[in-house]
């Protein structure tokens, strides 16, 4: 059985490489994503090319949630595309607070890289 899925994307006018490297580094992702703290276990996606950020979240309750991530050339910028799949226990409301939460945490992201925090 497919999940819905909902991709969501955000404009951060950073150099590709330099977001790439920050989302790369998995001790960053409790610096702009609120559903994460520094104790969650995460298994990522090895360094490449094509700017594949994938990484799945090991929830304490055993399960394994799978999060497609990738950056792209935007001009000088970068696009930053995550993808949100509406899980089988999740209704229309909790899917949607998810996608919501999600482009929250974007924006916390462009901001942090934007004003240099990131680096």
């Amino acid at each position: 059985m497919t999940m819905t899925a909902r991709t969501i994307s955000i404009s951060i006018d950073r150099p590709y490489a330099e977001v790439y490297r920050f989302l790369a580094e998995p001790d960053n992702f409790s610096r702009w994503a609120s559903g994460m703290d520094a104790t969650a276990e995460l298994t990522t996606t090895p360094p490449n090319e094509f700017g594949v950020l994938d990484h799945t979240v090991h929830l304490p309750d055993g399960q394994n949630v799978y999060v497609p991530m990738r950056t792209v050339h935007n001009g000088a910028g970068t696009e930053v595309l995550f993808t949100v799949f509406r899980l089988p226990d999740m209704d229309d409301a909790a899917f949607a607070a998810d996608a919501e939460a999600v482009l929250k945490d974007l924006r916390v992201l462009k901001g942090l890289l934007e004003s240099g925090l990131g680096d």
